[in-house]
Protein backbone atom coordinates (compact mmCIF):
# COMPACT_ATOMS: atom_id res chain seq x y z
CA UNK A 1 0.00 0.00 0.00
CA UNK A 2 1.63 3.16 -0.99
CA UNK A 3 1.86 5.72 2.25
CA UNK A 4 0.23 9.65 2.01
CA UNK A 5 3.10 11.58 1.71
CA UNK A 6 3.68 15.32 3.34
CA UNK A 7 4.47 18.24 0.71
CA UNK A 8 7.72 19.88 2.00
CA UNK A 9 6.99 23.77 2.11
CA UNK A 10 8.97 26.57 2.04
CA UNK A 11 8.76 29.44 4.20
CA UNK A 12 9.43 32.76 2.98
CA UNK A 13 9.48 34.67 6.57
CA UNK A 14 12.78 33.75 8.11
CA UNK A 15 12.08 35.88 10.98
CA UNK A 16 9.52 33.69 12.33
CA UNK A 17 13.07 31.65 13.28
CA UNK A 18 14.99 34.99 13.97
CA UNK A 19 13.73 38.21 14.34
CA UNK A 20 16.65 40.09 14.97
CA UNK A 21 19.94 39.26 12.69
CA UNK A 22 22.21 40.43 15.27
CA UNK A 23 20.73 38.87 18.24
CA UNK A 24 18.98 36.24 17.05
CA UNK A 25 20.46 35.04 13.51
CA UNK A 26 23.99 35.40 14.11
CA UNK A 27 24.54 33.74 17.48
CA UNK A 28 22.71 30.78 16.22
CA UNK A 29 24.75 30.60 13.30
CA UNK A 30 27.70 30.58 15.54
CA UNK A 31 26.99 27.68 16.99
CA UNK A 32 29.05 24.44 16.13
CA UNK A 33 26.28 22.42 14.94
CA UNK A 34 24.94 25.08 12.74
CA UNK A 35 28.39 26.76 11.37
CA UNK A 36 28.83 22.90 10.30
CA UNK A 37 26.31 22.61 8.06
CA UNK A 38 27.05 26.10 6.59
CA UNK A 39 30.71 24.89 6.34
CA UNK A 40 29.33 21.51 4.80
CA UNK A 41 27.45 23.14 2.22
CA UNK A 42 30.26 25.29 0.83
CA UNK A 43 32.86 22.38 1.65
CA UNK A 44 35.25 23.55 3.99
CA UNK A 45 35.98 23.41 7.61
CA UNK A 46 34.74 27.04 9.75
CA UNK A 47 35.88 27.28 13.71
CA UNK A 48 34.11 30.18 14.89
CA UNK A 49 36.88 33.41 16.84
CA UNK A 50 34.39 35.42 17.55
CA UNK A 51 31.00 37.37 16.32
CA UNK A 52 30.63 41.00 16.27
CA UNK A 53 33.60 41.25 15.44
CA UNK A 54 35.37 44.95 15.43
CA UNK A 55 36.55 46.14 11.93
CA UNK A 56 37.23 50.17 12.54
CA UNK A 57 34.31 51.93 12.85
CA UNK A 58 32.09 48.57 12.19
CA UNK A 59 31.29 45.35 13.21
CA UNK A 60 31.70 42.01 11.35
CA UNK A 61 29.08 39.64 12.48
CA UNK A 62 31.39 36.76 12.43
CA UNK A 63 35.27 35.89 12.30
CA UNK A 64 36.68 32.56 11.63
CA UNK A 65 39.36 30.18 10.85
CA UNK A 66 39.30 27.44 8.52
CA UNK A 67 40.12 24.26 10.35
CA UNK A 68 43.66 22.73 10.12
CA UNK A 69 44.92 25.76 7.67
CA UNK A 70 43.69 28.31 9.60
CA UNK A 71 42.67 30.68 6.60
CA UNK A 72 40.81 33.78 7.78
CA UNK A 73 37.49 33.47 7.07
CA UNK A 74 34.78 36.28 7.40
CA UNK A 75 30.64 36.04 7.24
CA UNK A 76 28.66 38.51 6.49
CA UNK A 77 24.80 37.94 7.13
CA UNK A 78 21.83 39.72 5.78
CA UNK A 79 18.19 38.30 6.67
CA UNK A 80 16.56 40.19 3.56
CA UNK A 81 17.39 40.30 -0.29
CA UNK A 82 21.19 41.48 -0.92
CA UNK A 83 21.86 45.06 -1.31
CA UNK A 84 25.11 47.56 -2.22
CA UNK A 85 25.84 48.38 1.35
CA UNK A 86 26.35 44.86 2.60
CA UNK A 87 28.12 44.26 -0.44
CA UNK A 88 30.28 47.36 0.41
CA UNK A 89 30.40 46.21 3.56
CA UNK A 90 31.97 42.83 2.61
CA UNK A 91 34.81 43.97 0.77
CA UNK A 92 35.57 46.61 3.46
CA UNK A 93 35.39 43.93 5.97
CA UNK A 94 37.46 41.07 3.29
CA UNK A 95 40.22 43.67 3.60
CA UNK A 96 40.34 44.74 7.25
CA UNK A 97 40.05 41.11 7.95
CA UNK A 98 43.32 40.12 5.35
CA UNK A 99 40.38 37.70 4.84
CA UNK A 100 41.04 34.36 2.39
CA UNK A 101 37.24 33.20 2.50
CA UNK A 102 34.15 35.42 2.24
CA UNK A 103 31.18 34.45 2.78
CA UNK A 104 27.70 36.60 2.16
CA UNK A 105 24.29 34.68 3.86
CA UNK A 106 21.60 36.44 2.49
CA UNK A 107 17.86 35.45 1.98
CA UNK A 108 17.77 36.14 -1.45
CA UNK A 109 20.40 36.93 -3.86
CA UNK A 110 19.94 39.55 -6.65
CA UNK A 111 20.98 39.25 -10.27
CA UNK A 112 23.58 42.43 -9.99
CA UNK A 113 24.88 41.06 -6.76
CA UNK A 114 25.28 37.37 -7.81
CA UNK A 115 27.10 38.97 -10.87
CA UNK A 116 29.11 40.87 -8.61
CA UNK A 117 30.59 38.18 -6.84
CA UNK A 118 31.37 36.02 -9.69
CA UNK A 119 33.50 38.64 -11.21
CA UNK A 120 35.15 39.20 -7.73
CA UNK A 121 35.77 35.38 -8.46
CA UNK A 122 36.93 35.72 -11.84
CA UNK A 123 39.71 38.57 -11.71
CA UNK A 124 41.29 37.53 -7.99
CA UNK A 125 43.94 35.19 -7.13
CA UNK A 126 43.71 31.35 -6.01
CA UNK A 127 43.91 33.47 -2.10
CA UNK A 128 40.89 34.02 -1.78
CA UNK A 129 37.29 32.88 -2.78
CA UNK A 130 34.14 34.48 -2.32
CA UNK A 131 30.86 32.95 -2.12
CA UNK A 132 27.05 34.23 -1.77
CA UNK A 133 24.72 31.85 0.28
CA UNK A 134 21.24 31.60 0.38
CA UNK A 135 19.68 30.88 3.82
CA UNK A 136 16.43 28.82 3.61
CA UNK A 137 13.55 27.10 5.99
CA UNK A 138 11.21 24.29 5.23
CA UNK A 139 9.29 22.58 7.21
CA UNK A 140 6.87 19.11 6.76
CA UNK A 141 2.88 20.11 8.15
CA UNK A 142 3.44 20.95 11.63
CA UNK A 143 7.10 19.79 12.11
CA UNK A 144 9.45 22.35 13.72
CA UNK A 145 11.18 24.92 10.66
CA UNK A 146 14.42 23.26 9.10
CA UNK A 147 17.03 25.17 7.70
CA UNK A 148 18.86 24.72 4.56
CA UNK A 149 22.06 26.41 2.46
CA UNK A 150 22.15 26.97 -0.69
CA UNK A 151 25.22 28.17 -2.68
CA UNK A 152 24.27 30.54 -5.28
CA UNK A 153 27.98 31.92 -6.33
CA UNK A 154 31.21 29.78 -5.48
CA UNK A 155 35.02 29.80 -6.95
CA UNK A 156 34.97 28.53 -10.03
CA UNK A 157 36.70 25.01 -9.44
CA UNK A 158 37.68 24.29 -12.68
CA UNK A 159 39.17 27.19 -13.70
CA UNK A 160 40.66 27.51 -10.30
CA UNK A 161 42.08 24.00 -10.71
CA UNK A 162 43.27 24.90 -14.20
CA UNK A 163 45.46 27.44 -12.90
CA UNK A 164 46.50 25.78 -10.48
CA UNK A 165 47.81 23.17 -12.09
CA UNK A 166 49.46 25.42 -14.86
CA UNK A 167 51.22 27.25 -11.74
CA UNK A 168 52.16 24.10 -9.98
CA UNK A 169 55.58 22.98 -9.18
CA UNK A 170 56.75 19.05 -10.10
CA UNK A 171 55.85 18.11 -6.62
CA UNK A 172 52.85 19.90 -6.01
CA UNK A 173 51.25 18.39 -9.61
CA UNK A 174 51.82 15.23 -8.39
CA UNK A 175 50.18 15.90 -5.42
CA UNK A 176 47.32 17.96 -7.03
CA UNK A 177 46.81 14.76 -9.53
CA UNK A 178 46.71 12.09 -6.49
CA UNK A 179 44.44 14.18 -4.33
CA UNK A 180 42.44 14.84 -7.32
CA UNK A 181 41.93 10.87 -7.89
CA UNK A 182 41.17 10.56 -4.12
CA UNK A 183 38.46 13.07 -3.97
CA UNK A 184 36.88 11.41 -6.82
CA UNK A 185 37.08 8.08 -5.42
CA UNK A 186 36.14 9.02 -1.73
CA UNK A 187 33.30 11.16 -2.84
CA UNK A 188 31.65 8.61 -4.67
CA UNK A 189 31.24 6.48 -1.58
CA UNK A 190 27.88 7.18 0.28
CA UNK A 191 29.22 6.14 3.66
CA UNK A 192 32.18 8.69 2.84
CA UNK A 193 30.09 11.44 2.05
CA UNK A 194 27.64 11.56 4.98
CA UNK A 195 30.64 11.74 7.28
CA UNK A 196 32.77 14.07 5.43
CA UNK A 197 32.44 17.09 3.56
CA UNK A 198 33.72 17.76 0.01
CA UNK A 199 37.20 19.22 -0.51
CA UNK A 200 38.70 20.92 -3.26
CA UNK A 201 41.73 19.21 -4.77
CA UNK A 202 45.43 21.14 -3.57
CA UNK A 203 48.78 21.45 -4.00
CA UNK A 204 49.47 20.77 -0.65
CA UNK A 205 50.91 17.90 1.05
CA UNK A 206 47.68 17.93 3.41
CA UNK A 207 43.35 17.72 3.35
CA UNK A 208 41.54 18.84 6.05
CA UNK A 209 38.31 17.03 7.16
CA UNK A 210 35.77 18.76 10.12
CA UNK A 211 34.49 15.93 12.27
CA UNK A 212 31.74 18.06 14.40
CA UNK A 213 34.07 19.78 17.10
CA UNK A 214 36.32 22.61 16.90
CA UNK A 215 38.91 20.92 19.48
CA UNK A 216 40.42 18.12 16.88
CA UNK A 217 39.67 17.35 12.98
CA UNK A 218 40.88 14.56 10.64
CA UNK A 219 44.19 15.56 8.44
CA UNK A 220 45.21 12.85 5.52
CA UNK A 221 49.27 13.66 4.59
CA UNK A 222 51.27 12.86 1.28
CA UNK A 223 54.71 11.76 2.65
CA UNK A 224 56.87 12.03 -0.47
CA UNK A 225 60.43 12.03 0.96
CA UNK A 226 63.42 10.25 0.33
CA UNK A 227 63.55 7.92 2.71
CA UNK A 228 59.82 7.53 3.31
CA UNK A 229 56.97 7.46 0.68
CA UNK A 230 53.65 7.25 3.04
CA UNK A 231 49.71 8.32 3.31
CA UNK A 232 48.76 9.11 6.90
CA UNK A 233 45.51 9.77 8.28
CA UNK A 234 45.91 12.21 11.27
CA UNK A 235 43.55 13.50 14.07
CA UNK A 236 45.39 16.78 15.04
CA UNK A 237 44.27 18.36 18.32
CA UNK A 238 44.67 21.79 17.80
CA UNK A 239 45.66 22.99 21.68
CA UNK A 240 44.50 20.60 24.45
CA UNK A 241 46.72 18.40 25.90
CA UNK A 242 44.50 17.23 28.96
CA UNK A 243 42.48 16.04 25.63
CA UNK A 244 45.46 13.81 24.59
CA UNK A 245 46.11 12.41 27.64
CA UNK A 246 42.44 11.39 27.94
CA UNK A 247 42.36 9.73 24.69
CA UNK A 248 46.12 8.44 25.11
CA UNK A 249 44.48 6.55 28.84
CA UNK A 250 42.51 4.57 26.20
CA UNK A 251 45.01 3.86 23.65
CA UNK A 252 44.51 0.19 23.60
CA UNK A 253 40.57 0.58 22.69
CA UNK A 254 40.94 3.16 20.13
CA UNK A 255 43.47 1.17 18.64
CA UNK A 256 41.79 -1.88 18.63
CA UNK A 257 38.12 0.24 17.14
CA UNK A 258 40.48 1.64 14.44
CA UNK A 259 42.28 -1.31 13.61
CA UNK A 260 46.00 0.23 12.97
CA UNK A 261 48.86 0.44 15.56
CA UNK A 262 48.82 4.49 15.88
CA UNK A 263 51.52 7.04 16.61
CA UNK A 264 50.78 9.09 19.49
CA UNK A 265 52.82 12.51 18.99
CA UNK A 266 52.02 14.72 22.45
CA UNK A 267 54.18 17.22 21.03
CA UNK A 268 55.27 19.08 24.21
CA UNK A 269 57.08 21.85 22.33
CA UNK A 270 54.30 22.74 20.36
CA UNK A 271 50.32 23.42 21.13
CA UNK A 272 49.17 20.98 18.52
CA UNK A 273 49.37 17.18 19.50
CA UNK A 274 48.99 14.49 16.78
CA UNK A 275 47.72 11.11 16.79
CA UNK A 276 48.88 9.29 13.48
CA UNK A 277 48.19 5.90 11.42
CA UNK A 278 50.49 5.58 8.93
CA UNK A 279 50.63 3.54 5.88
CA UNK A 280 53.40 2.82 3.40
CA UNK A 281 52.78 3.43 -0.23
CA UNK A 282 54.29 4.00 -4.18
CA UNK A 283 52.96 7.32 -5.81
CA UNK A 284 54.43 5.55 -8.86
CA UNK A 285 52.50 2.77 -8.91
CA UNK A 286 48.79 4.37 -10.34
CA UNK A 287 47.81 0.81 -10.20
CA UNK A 288 47.79 0.51 -6.27
CA UNK A 289 46.11 3.85 -5.91
CA UNK A 290 42.52 2.45 -5.09
CA UNK A 291 43.60 -0.05 -2.23
CA UNK A 292 45.54 2.97 -1.22
CA UNK A 293 42.56 5.43 -1.27
CA UNK A 294 40.45 2.40 0.68
CA UNK A 295 43.06 2.25 3.10
CA UNK A 296 42.36 6.45 3.71
CA UNK A 297 38.48 6.31 3.49
CA UNK A 298 38.28 3.44 6.13
CA UNK A 299 41.06 4.81 7.92
CA UNK A 300 39.29 8.23 8.33
CA UNK A 301 35.73 6.40 8.73
CA UNK A 302 37.36 4.62 12.10
CA UNK A 303 39.04 7.20 13.44
CA UNK A 304 36.20 9.53 13.56
CA UNK A 305 33.92 6.66 15.17
CA UNK A 306 36.44 6.28 17.86
CA UNK A 307 37.35 10.03 18.53
CA UNK A 308 34.44 11.37 18.67
CA UNK A 309 33.24 10.43 21.59
CA UNK A 310 35.32 12.92 23.56
CA UNK A 311 33.76 15.43 21.97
Amino acid sequence: MTQDLEKLVEISDLRLAWPNEASDFTPWLAKEDNIAKLGDAIGIDISVDETESSVGNFSLDISATETGTDRKIIIENQLEDTDHDHLGKLITYASGKSANVVIWVVKHARDEHRAAIEWLNNHTDDTIDFFLCEIKLFRIGDSPLAPKFEIIEKPNSWSRDIRQSDSATGIEKLRLEYWSSFLEHANSRPDFRSRFGKRRPAKDHWLSYGIGTSRFNIQVLQIRKKNLKAVCVELHIHDDKDLFREMEENKSAIENEVGEKLNWMKLDDKKASRIVATKKVSFTDMDSWPKQFEWIVSTMIKMKNAFQQYV
